[in-house]
């Protein structure tokens, strides 16, 4: 696995800030990546990895090939829930 692989989990200093989900970034995110597996996730459920202008198309690629891949947007438009 490289460095740009997307971590599993967020750590507790993470919750609450806004960071990029590429293993190690630590830079502000300017994307959302809508996910879902159609293995484990209903049609309409969307995961989101957040993506730095850097590591937007890593992260794309990553889930397109594996079909898991349904948009990509401003991370502004994300609805964002607290914990």
């Amino acid at each position: 696995m490289n460095d740009s692989t997307p971590a599993q989990q967020a750590t507790p200093d993470t919750v609450g800030e806004l960071v990029c989900s590429a293993r190690g970034c630590r830079a502000a995110p300017a994307w959302g990546v809508l996910w879902n597996n159609p293995k484990l996730h209903t049609t309409e459920r969307r995961k989101v990895w957040l993506a730095c202008d850097g590591h937007r198309e890593h992260l794309s690629e990553y889930l397109r090939v594996r079909d898991f891949l349904r948009d990509v947007v401003p991370v502004d438009d994300l609805v964002r829930s607290e914990p």
